[in-house]
């Protein structure tokens, strides 16, 4: 039975979440990836680290997750004792689905010394397989801190992972997954944009591949380009990330114009997420309705990822240079 065959017939969506966020005592968390329609209902609207944490910081009894299925089972690592839901529990991850976690833990093996710096953008079970974890906004601080003589391996982004080294000059071993969204913008197509829009900088997130980013003004996270997009002092911005996000761009900043970096086909449609567009109004009203389906980790491997998230947080506090933190030990 479909969500919307759940629903009685004319039902007020809006009314309905409203009551039931209110009823359930639910914090309602939006990616910059979601549709406009939940960026706009939910409390809260980041990146997916950013919404854990701040709903970590609620009396909320329940979390709503409109994102993907890392990013809420992140929210429940941080937040053992609420109820976490998730609009549609098929929301997952091309980067998450690239890096298995029998074949990250062989990997690791055959490789003892090296410590793994891990992109967020990974299961509960690589996060406990992992030294640190480190977001895009996150990284560099991060991998500054590590020793130069200390072996890496980094994943699951090859292209984000690729970006630091090159970046820092650092040699790692960058394991080869890849996010679907950012892999389908073309070169091609976005020099041609380029030309339309001449003196237009391009902000790209790190998930895109070289060629790219190699013509990018900005390189950041989903909240870095939000501020480039407010502080760039032209009107036109080409942007390289998932089109969604130029949803809050556009209410911040009406003056100014945004243009999504185009695929393949000369378009940005192939470039929407299509695990983020899984999630509706009509599943976010069931899943607070029924509090279904919901985020569920055994408590020891809660702990082990959550052991990974803690260094993260340690050392994106820290200054970099200051050395009071030592390396991280492999392992």
């Amino acid at each position: 039975m479909s969500d919307a065959a759940k629903i009685p017939a004319g039902t007020d969506l809006i009314e309905e979440i409203n009551r039931l966020r209110k009823e359930r005592n639910a914090v309602i968390l939006a990616h910059y990836y979601q549709k406009p329609e939940l960026q706009d209902l939910a409390d809260f609207v980041g990146d997916s680290l950013e919404l854990s944490r701040k709903a970590a910081e609620t009396d909320a009894d329940v979390i709503a997750f409109c994102g993907v299925k890392f990013m809420a089972e992140t929210a429940k690592i941080l937040s053992p004792e609420k109820i976490v839901v998730l609009p549609d529990m098929e929301a997952g991850c091309s980067l998450e689905d690239s890096c298995p976690p029998e074949k990250f833990a062989a990997f690791r093996a055959r490789h003892p010394d090296h410590i793994a710096i891990t992109y967020i953008n990974c299961s509960t079970e690589v996060k406990a397989l992992s030294d640190v974890i480190v977001t895009s906004s996150s990284a560099e601080t991060i991998l500054q801190q590590i020793p130069k003589d200390q072996p890496i391996i980094f994943g699951p982004d090859r292209h984000l992972g690729g970006w630091l080294s090159r970046k820092f000059d650092r040699e790692m071993l960058l394991w080869p997954g890849v996010c679907i969204v950012h892999e389908a913008f073309s070169e091609t197509e976005l020099l041609k944009l380029m030309a339309q829009h001449p003196g237009a900088p391009v902000a790209a997130h790190p998930e895109c591949p070289p060629a790219i980013i190699d013509h990018a003004d900005h390189v950041g996270s989903t909240s870095s380009i939000l501020n480039f997009a407010r502080d760039f002092p032209g009107d036109t911005l080409i942007v390289a990330t998932e089109p969604h996000i130029m949803h809050q761009m556009e209410k911040a900043l009406p003056e100014k114009t945004f243009i999504g970096a185009p695929g393949a086909d000369g378009n940005c449609n192939c470039n929407i997420c299509p695990y983020m567009a899984l999630n509706t109004l009509e599943k976010l009203y069931v899943a607070l309705r029924d509090l279904e389906p919901r985020i569920e980790i055994e408590e020891g491997l809660r702990l082990k990822a959550k052991a990974s998230l803690d260094k993260m947080l340690e050392m994106a506090s820290a200054t970099v240079g200051k050395g009071d933190l030592g390396p991280v030990a492999a392992g």
